[in-house]
């Protein structure tokens, strides 16, 4: 059996509607259908829902795998439709900052240019004063972690002085300079 896909998922503020493999979410954030493949069956109980596979499919080895991945694909979409995700990046350097307009983010890291991103939408973003700590909000986990991982390759942080892009809750390994010989 599946350790992931046996465990509940709690609903907290989510209206949830069935219609076989089809489940409909209604939340603060967001809302949607999300469709289940034939082999699993989901059960509504008290405040939690249960994915389990169909009958025919217990014998078969492959359901571990998409058991667990639906569940934990449904726990995302009703978790963010709900209450949402909030990542954050860290801009560490001299003169590196990141500027809010409109839809894009505008960022000056140690190039000769400034390199702009726009940001897709559902994602917000807010940047504090200092312009290096910036926080991204969306009721979509792949999208905001995405487009993190994006921001974050324009300029990843560096082992010798540490300056860059990184999570906020990253910790980066700092590595020696030159020794200088005597």
């Amino acid at each position: 059996m599946s350790k992931i896909g046996r465990k509940p998922i709690s609903l907290g503020g989510v209206k949830i509607e069935i219609k076989g493999g089809e489940i409909s979410y209604k939340g603060a954030k967001a809302s949607g259908t999300y469709l289940l493949p034939d082999k699993l069956e989901v059960e509504l109980k008290e405040n939690n829902l249960f994915i389990k596979p169909t009958s025919s499919a217990v014998k078969d080895r492959e359901i571990n795998r998409i058991w667990g991945l639906h569940r934990a694909l449904l726990a995302n979409k009703l978790k963010g439709s709900d209450v949402g995700f909030e990542n954050q990046l860290k801009i560490n350097g001299l003169g590196y900052k990141a500027v809010v307009a409109g839809k894009n983010v505008v960022f000056s890291i140690g190039f000769s240019h400034k390199v702009e991103i726009v940001l897709p939408e559902g994602v917000n973003l807010e940047v504090d004063k200092t312009g290096q700590l910036l926080t991204f909000k969306s009721y979509d986990k792949e999208l905001i972690g995405a487009i993190c991982s994006k921001i974050r390759a324009i300029r990843p942080p560096e082992p010798y002085k540490g300056t860059g892009i990184k999570w906020a809750a990253e910790v980066i390994l700092r590595k020696a300079g030159k020794a200088k010989s005597a």
